[in-house]
């Protein structure tokens, strides 16, 4: 460590007396430094020692001053009792007093709190407070400081102890110093500390390190002086002392003494270090200010890949340049020089020589231990260690010592010692290479007394290394210039300019680097040097990795040795080529050496290349030419043709095989790499055979490696159509294909199946069409809309070819059967002449219906089958009576079914459309109905009927019918939800009368009786047994009489009849009274037609041909006269599809408007029917429309 004075100035006051420097600060960014002169307070610019300003506001003595850490302001104390405060632009802002003199003061370096001290007292200010808070002490305060967190006070006394307090003044801890008053104290200010370490100087001559707790760090260190002033630096690792040694001393931080900051004429009263900087400013009793430069020395060793340096000024870190690792000795004092070689390491300290040594002889091996000591003080320029000796130079003289310290030999040069190094032997015989000023160079043994001269040169030496073959030298002038000797010869082999350090290549003997000027040289055999960028000093090369020191740093530079290879290369010279790769190169250059070796016919050069990058290929390549050698082929121009292949230079590769007259291998190789048009043009007019197999190969490669457009462009030109269509079929080009089928002739079927079956699996079914017209194949045709969905398409061909019917309507069934369309599957089932489908498909709706409670679905579907029945009748005479049978039970269900659903939506949903006439009425039709008698259709319920009827009854008047509802609901498994409700109704149903309503009981149209509501006989007359015709809405009794036709007489016959009818016209009379004349008496009638009026209408006599009470039921009869007479507006037939015969009724209310609907031929009220269609679009029961 050396100290340079940067500048220096003396204060004196105005009669030229020496003014005593008593404090000294820096501002925190290191430009300006504050000094307490006398009673006035300096500011000088720190980088020059510039007076800037001098502040005058005390009246005595300034003893103090401090700096914030912000940089805004400053603060001076003085014997005058007063504090003030000063900005960063020197103006005086506060002024505030104590009691006594000010001794000290410090800023708080988080909240910027000035803490300063008086004799008896110190007081705590900060801008933000107006008032000073003031703590009282027992003794003279010295010193403080506050901890890096500004959390904690601590106060030097002059009774000798150490008081540390919180923020608010109040006592933490006490340290007793027995040596004397405590001049001065400092808490280290790095924060990498694991605790806060407060170092202590007392005039007891001692230095003494302190935990917060109070707590001693390490043992007390003795000064040789009383300390004045203690002060770290910004980092903490060094510590600043001034006493009255009249010196300002650096300490490490554990206190070891490592030297002297400039020796001064009077006491040191105070230092301080520049921040972040090893600049150090210090205070004298006489006036002086002295500004000085702190310079380390770097202290280090190398020795191959092992790098010793000097930390802290007292540790040694050992670093491995390879693997990275480091190791820290400590050595806790001085360290003055080092030396390093093998698993030696020598270490001077100022009063002893220390030798280590690695536990293991492991070349990784990090650990080393004290092998000797030699307690012995020696002045020396260089340190050199050997296996068991030390090597101590000083100017021209060599000596050299065992670990015991004896001086075995010694060797005085001419000049100079400038350069020293250890390059290897025996252990005990280890040779030196020693360079003089007067530049002879020397090779010494340690084990010989007689230096043995290598050569001379005319300038200094600066640098020396030696070969791994220690066959040539080279050497770095004072002129920083490199100079390479042959040392056999003695011959300079070559000289670089630009050179401070040079070192050989363990690895290789033929390559050097040098540096110099930030440039990095790379010289391999008389080859140009490379050059890149590298700031610091070359000290070692070996392999890719070149040693650097930069300033303080060693690092390892991985240097790809590229260009040095690269120039073996251009000179052919392969196998010092591959010596250069294998020091580190990357793998584009392992790969360049290698195709260069190969073109070369260097095969084993290259063989090796080729395995470093695990070239498989062309590892294979070299294999097969060596197993060829072994069989006798040695034509290096055919084996140079297969290298070029290899590398890509085809048609370098086809020339050497011509002129090897190998035509042969050159086409092959053309067309195994698909070359087709060099394979042609190395063809040129040759053989046409040569020509077709070339085509061949052409389309065959293109299919093969994904180019299916150009191979099938290839087989059309070929003419082999089927690969052309397979191709273009697999990859779904569909216009290529339809190109293909319009080229291709009608008789080509084959081909063209192919392109239709491409283009349906492509969905292009227009193209497909097309295709199969041209083949004429309707049935496929069919088939390819069939498959389409293209419906229409199909009915409209078979609407042309009727005998592929089931081939179109089958799959249309089945089709709209799987999209849920299945009244329409059932209508294609039925076209198709399915019919048990037909019915499946409709008895599974119906199903379907039932069981999800959609009656009005199943009674449209049992509808449907009914009528699905009378066609299987029709067309089926075996099952005609089966066939009938089932139409009735399904037309019956329904009907139910029709009706059930209004019940039903009645009594689960909160409101109903239907009239409480028509509910009732619908009741009664299904209490009346077969079907409820026995086993009620499933779904229906008989409890749901019962109870729409029972409240509707109850509702309109008819309490009798009520309370047989009510009853008979009690012998049935009655719903919770309804329970509640039909248990009230059966006790209320109780308080009224016993009998229905008069208007509510229906009137039978035949035989005018009036029938009850409940009737046993169903729903007929109970007089008559005619049945009643309902409305199929409101369901009331239509004034409807059915009569049959008598035998001889068909349907035909009977509706033109009917057609044909003159009805007779009706009397008009004038007068309300009416004259008989009999052959003896005469009568007279008012208000009324005559007796036996009725026989002048023939159908009305006829109404009366029933057995009054009778048990079976007569039907009407009418012949051909009494047809004649009837009105056809009067007359409803309801014309059932065959086997079934009309159905005839006549109507008795002619007023009454009638509507048969001609699909279901159920009867409405005009009205009702009207209303339901406006509303539905459709007829209510069977949803025929109109426009059907």
């Amino acid at each position: 460590m050396r100290a340079v004075p940067t500048w220096l100035d003396q204060v004196h006051d105005r009669e030229k007396v020496e003014q005593c420097i008593w404090d000294l600060c820096f501002k925190p960014d290191g430009s300006q430094v504050v000094v307490a002169a006398g009673n006035r307070v300096l500011v000088y610019d720190a980088t020059d020692g510039t007076l800037i300003q001098p502040l005058k506001g005390h009246k005595d003595t300034v003893y103090c001053v401090t700096y914030a850490r912000d940089g805004k302001r400053f603060a001076s104390g003085s014997a005058d009792k007063s504090v003030i405060i000063w900005t960063s632009k020197l103006e005086g802002i506060l002024k505030y007093t104590h009691n006594d003199a000010i001794q000290c003061m410090a800023y708080n370096p988080i909240s910027h709190q000035l803490a300063s001290c008086a004799c008896t007292d110190f007081g705590l200010w900060s801008p933000e407070q107006k008032s000073v808070n003031k703590h009282k002490v027992g003794a003279r305060i010295t010193s403080c400081s506050w901890t890096n967190d500004g959390q904690y006070l601590a106060l030097g006394l002059f009774t000798g102890f150490v008081t540390i307090r919180n923020k608010s003044g109040e006592e933490k801890v006490k340290i007793e110093r027995p040596g004397g008053p405590v001049w001065s104290i400092s808490w280290n200010p790095s924060k990498d500390e694991a605790y806060d370490v407060l170092a202590v100087a007392d005039w007891g001559q001692k230095l003494s390190f302190y935990q917060l707790s109070g707590k001693q760090i390490g043992k007390d260190r003795v000064l040789g002086c009383d300390p004045t002033c203690v002060n770290w630096f910004s980092k903490g690792e060094y510590v600043v002392v001034a006493g009255s040694n009249k010196q300002c001393c650096l300490h490490t931080k554990e206190g070891v003494r490592l030297g002297t900051i400039g020796d001064q004429n009077s006491w040191v009263w105070c230092a301080a270090v520049k921040p972040d900087s090893n600049y150090v400013a210090i205070g004298c009793q006489d006036g002086t200010i002295a500004y000085y430069q702190l310079i380390f020395s770097t202290v280090h060793g190398l020795y191959k890949d092992r790098y010793a340096f000097r930390d802290n000024m007292t540790d040694i870190i050992i670093q491995h340049l390879i693997t990275e690792q480091k190791v820290r000795i400590k050595c806790r004092d001085l360290v003055k020089k080092i030396a390093i070689y093998k698993h030696r390491l020598a270490v001077q300290l100022p009063d002893k020589i220390v030798v280590y040594e690695l536990y293991s002889n492991d070349s990784e091996d990090m650990h080393y231990k004290v092998r000797e000591k030699i307690n012995k003080k020696y002045d020396c320029n260089l340190l050199v260690v050997c296996s068991n000796h030390i090597v101590l130079c000083q100017e021209r003289k060599l000596q050299c010592l065992s670990f015991q310290g004896a001086r075995e030999r010694e060797w005085t040069m001419e000049s100079l010692i400038r350069y020293i190094k250890v390059i290897g032997g025996p252990a005990g015989r280890e040779g030196l290479l020693v360079g003089l000023k007067n530049g002879q160079i020397l090779k010494i043994f340690v084990d010989n007394a007689f230096p043995i001269a290598l050569l001379k040169q005319n300038t200094a030496i600066r640098c020396l290394d030696l070969s791994s073959s220690r066959t040539k030298l080279a050497v770095v002038d004072e002129n920083n210039t490199c100079l390479v000797y042959d040392l056999t010869s003695k011959d300079l082999l070559f000289q670089e300019p630009n050179a401070n350090s040079v070192a050989w290549n363990t690895h290789c003997e033929d390559m050097l680097c040098f540096s110099g000027n930030g440039i990095l040289n790379i010289k391999a055999s008389n080859f140009p040097v490379h050059q890149q960028k590298l700031q610091g000093f070359v000290v070692g090369f070996s392999g890719s990795k070149i040693f650097c020191l930069h300033v303080y740093a060693m690092s390892s530079v991985e240097v790809p040795q590229s260009a040095s290879m690269y120039q073996y290369l251009e000179k052919k010279l392969f196998k010092e080529a591959y010596n250069v790769a294998c020091l580190g190169v990357t793998d584009g250059d392992w790969e360049a050496l290698a195709h260069d070796a190969l073109e070369g016919l260097d095969f084993v050069t290259a063989k090796k290349a080729f395995i470093r990058i695990r070239d498989l290929r062309y590892l294979e390549l070299i294999h097969s030419i060596e197993e060829r050698r072994k069989r006798g082929e040695n034509d290096n121009m055919v084996f140079l043709a297969d290298v070029y292949a290899y590398q890509g230079k085809f048609q370098e590769a086809a020339k050497l095989y011509k002129r090897a007259g190998q035509e042969q291998k050159a086409l092959n190789m053309y067309t195994d790499l698909r070359m087709f048009d060099y394979a042609k043009e190395f063809i040129g007019s040759g053989d046409p055979l040569d020509k077709k197999m070339l085509i061949s190969k052409q389309a065959d490669w293109a299919k093969s490696s994904n180019e299916p457009k150009a191979a099938a462009e290839m087989y059309i030109s070929a003419g082999e159509y089927i690969k052309a269509i397979d191709i273009i079929g697999d990859h779904g080009w569909a216009d290529m294909l339809i190109d293909v089928a319009r080229r291709l002739d009608k008789a080509d079927r084959e081909s063209l199946i192919k392109c239709a079956t491409y283009l349906k699996n492509l969905e292009q079914y227009g193209y497909a069409a097309e295709v199969y017209n041209k083949m004429g194949d309707i049935k496929s045709l069919i088939k390819l809309h069939v498959e389409a969905r293209h419906w229409d398409d199909a009915f409209t061909l078979v609407e042309k070819h009727t005998e592929y019917k089931n081939d179109v309507y089958i799959p249309y069934a089945q089709w709209l059967a799987e999209n849920d369309r299945f009244e329409e599957a059932q209508q294609a089932f039925h076209k198709a002449g399915l019919q048990a489908e037909a019915v499946k498909v409709l008895e599974q709706l119906t199903h379907n219906a039932v069981m999800e409670s959609r009656f009005s679905d199943a009674g449209y579907y049992f509808w449907k089958l009914s009528m699905q029945c009378l066609d299987i009748a029709d067309q089926d005479s075996s099952k005609k009576e089966e066939m009938l049978h089932m139409f009735a039970d399904f037309q019956r269900k329904a009907e139910l079914y029709y009706v059930y659903h209004s019940i039903q939506r009645y009594t689960d949903e909160p409101f109903t459309s239907n009239l409480p006439e028509a509910l009732f009425n619908m009741s009664r039709y299904l209490i009346h109905s077969d079907a409820m008698a026995f086993q009620a259709p499933h779904g229906v319920s008989k409890v749901a009927t019962l109870y729409a009827l029972a409240k509707q009854s109850k509702h309109l008047g008819a309490y009798k019918l009520a309370r047989y509802a009510f009853e008979k609901m009690q012998s049935l498994r009655i719903p919770v939800r309804f329970q509640e409700a039909i248990d009230l109704g059966s006790i209320s149903i109780r308080s009224k009368p016993f009998h229905d309503g008069e208007d509510l009981l229906p009137l039978c149209y035949r035989c005018s009786t009036t029938n009850p509501l409940l009737n046993n006989n169903g729903n007929q007359c109970i007089n008559c047994r005619q049945p009643f015709v309902h409305s199929f809405v409101s369901f009331e009794v239509l004034p409807l009489v059915e009569f049959v036709l008598e035998d001889g007489i068909s349907d035909v016959e009977a509706v033109q009849i009917l057609d044909m009818s003159i009805p007779k016209p009706k009397k008009e009379f004038s007068s309300p009274w009416q004259e008989t004349k009999m052959n003896n008496f005469q009568s007279l009638r008012i208000g009324d037609e005559p007796e036996g009026s009725d026989t002048d209408d023939p159908f009305t006599a006829r109404l009366m041909t029933f057995e009054q009470g009778g048990s079976d039921f007569t039907p009407v009869v009418v012949n051909r006269a009494v047809l004649q007479t009837m009105n056809r507006g009067e007359v409803y037939i309801l014309k059932w599809n065959k086997p079934l015969r009309y159905q005839y009724f006549k109507s008795l209310l002619p007023d009454v408007s009638i509507t048969k609907c001609s699909y279901c031929n159920k009867m409405f009220h005009t009205d009702d029917f009207e209303l339901q269609y406006l509303q539905k679009g459709y007829c209510p029961f069977c949803r025929s429309s109109c426009e059907d």
